[in-house]
């Protein structure tokens, strides 16, 4: 019986094949490691990203997916991660739930994405979540901000890398109670992100010596707000919005035009008034007072040449999406730091695959992230206990049309406690 030819493996190679045919008996060939390809080319990391660029939300979907690209184009053009050039998996859910779900199971089986950077409504990133969870991808996220994602409905998986509504509300309270009024009525955007973002304003403005003394929650795109606003009367100090959008227009516009915004202080979250809405509120949003992580000015802390580099790339980007657009938000800065934080985590870990997101897991547990062109609106933390992020906060005002920054609220000084037990 004639023996086989056999082929010594010398050790410490990966992976090798006989080939018995076309090349000769017993020759060998390398095939590549799982993250190479053909000829020892680099196979790049396929990144997925969930965004609404249709739809009601899309006004913040495509600017959003503007700071994903960025920071995508950026990393490749300096080498990659790990010697790996990064694939952009880019899908759009329509802003429906239902279909976030089925395009982040896509991306999971068929697109076979290694990580996850993006999301804009809260109500798609918490149906979206359990996806993340059982294939085990670590989940970035890019926009959202229902409190729940990193306190009660938190996961290992999910990582937000910029504030969130108790976090905000902590910086904001004391100003909004010792500045402009001791009572308030909120009115806000009546699905996920609105209610835990009321509910957060409503504790640490009773914390600072105030009071809600009434809310009201209008749904989603509602184009007819009269009939929610026009029962709004009484005895109180001040006006608090919490809208984003086409219904931060809405509401900007309508409130005015019923005199609610003349007769009380008119006040809320920064999204009400983002760039992309001051053109259509016009001189309505003037004296409007808001906190945002992130404010499209060069001046004061936010003068570096980091923001500068940031701000001009994206100004020039964002014309091209949208010829009316003028300067970034803070969707395009939140998305392009998301990018950058898993960066970071992927090289800290040197993660290659899906088989390495308990490592890259380990690595984002407490990642200290420093102001440069990786991130231009500051340090942040991303802390190990719930995976959410602190970062300053800037309070300013509408005055002449444009932003002016009041108060700058360090970072420390927006910590809320965990509130989360991760399965």
């Amino acid at each position: 019986m004639r023996e086989r030819n056999s082929i010594a493996v010398k050790p410490g190679t990966t992976r090798r094949r006989v080939i018995t045919g076309g090349i000769g008996l017993g020759a060998t060939i390398f095939v590549p490691a799982p993250w190479q390809t053909a000829f020892g080319a680099p196979k790049p990391y396929r990144i997925g990203t969930l965004q609404p660029l249709s739809g009601g939300a899309a006004i913040i979907g495509k600017t959003a997916l503007v700071g994903a690209q960025m920071a995508v184009d950026r990393i490749n053009k300096a080498g990659g991660v790990n010697g790996r050039p990064i694939e952009l998996i880019v899908a759009d859910y329509e802003s429906k739930p239902d279909v976030g779900r089925r395009k982040a199971e896509k991306l999971a089986v068929e697109d076979n994405v290694d990580a996850h950077v993006g999301g804009v409504l809260s109500n798609v990133c918490l149906a979206c979540m359990p996806v993340w969870d059982e294939y085990k991808i670590v989940n970035m996220v890019g926009v959202c901000l229902d409190t729940t994602m990193t306190t009660t409905k938190c996961s290992r998986y999910t990582f937000r890398p910029f504030d969130y509504a108790p976090a905000q509300a902590v910086a904001f309270a004391p100003y909004l109670v010792n500045k402009l009024g001791k009572k308030w009525h909120i009115a806000y955007a009546d699905y996920a992100w609105g209610q835990s973002t009321r509910d957060a304003y409503a504790e640490q403005i009773k914390k600072a010596g105030g009071e809600v003394v009434g809310s009201t929650g209008i749904p989603l795109g509602t184009a007819d707000m009269t009939p929610f606003l026009s029962k709004i009367t009484g005895d109180f100090d001040g006006f608090f919005g919490i809208f984003f959008g086409k219904d931060g227009v809405t509401i900007g516009n309508q409130a005015y035009d019923l005199g609610l915004t003349k007769k009380y202080k008119f006040a809320g979250d920064g999204a009400l008034a983002e760039s992309t809405n001051l053109p259509a509120l016009g001189s309505k949003i003037e004296g409007f007072v808001g906190i945002n992580r992130y404010v499209p000015l060069l001046e004061g802390p936010l003068n570096t040449p980091y923001n500068k580099k940031f701000f001009d790339e994206a100004s020039k980007r964002l014309k091209e999406v949208d010829p009316t657009a003028t300067v970034p938000d803070r969707y395009v800065q939140s998305n392009y730091e998301a990018m950058n934080a898993l960066k970071l985590g992927m090289e800290k870990s040197g993660f290659q695959g899906r088989e390495d997101t308990d490592k890259l897991i380990a690595a984002l547990e407490g990642l200290e992230m420093k102001e440069g062109e990786d991130f231009p609106q500051g340090d942040k933390t991303l802390r190990k206990e719930d995976h959410q992020a602190f970062i300053r906060e800037f309070i300013y005002d509408i005055h002449d049309g444009k932003y002016r920054i009041i108060e700058v609220v360090p970072k420390e000084k927006t910590v809320f406690p965990p509130a989360c037990k991760f399965a």
